[in-house]
């Protein structure tokens, strides 16, 4: 077994986008759009954090090529029941992204999670309606370069 060998793939712009939602109680989601989380903006934590992984992609899953990160959006959408988020990334290469796009997600999702902590434990610690679900590619695009 080893790495794919990508060496005879054509240079492209690829583009993958992932999304994925972390459900959220009423209160902590006052707190967001209140400003008034204790250890800062969820969101800022987690578009630093996102970026930092979607970069760090081949040193955390092994089979995944390092390449050349051109760009990373991340969107937050607050709803009624929690935090919809997603995460697009661009680059030049032989290879996809949504692996990267996958990792950046989650890793943002799992910082939310981290910085509302506080508000969301009940009266034993546990996390009875704080979930991340529906981690999933929602699209994936290769144009060849102009």
């Amino acid at each position: 077994m080893g790495m794919i060998d990508i060496s005879k793939k054509t240079v492209i712009n690829r583009t993958a986008e992932a999304a994925g939602f972390i459900n959220l109680q009423p209160g902590t989601l006052r707190a967001i759009r209140e400003k008034t989380v204790k250890k800062g903006d969820p969101f800022a934590f987690a578009e630093a954090a996102g970026m930092l992984a979607v970069k760090k992609t081949p040193d955390l899953i092994p089979h995944c090529h390092p390449i050349p990160i051109e760009s990373v959006n991340f969107n937050f959408e607050m709803r009624e029941d929690g935090v919809s988020v997603s995460c697009a990334v661009v680059a030049q290469a032989r290879t996809g992204v949504e692996m990267e796009a996958l990792l950046g997600l989650s890793l943002a999702l799992n910082t939310i999670w981290d910085v509302v902590k506080y508000l969301e434990k009940d009266g034993q610690g546990q996390y009875p309606d704080t979930r991340i679900t529906d981690i999933r590619v929602v699209r994936k695009l290769k144009e060849e370069l102009q």
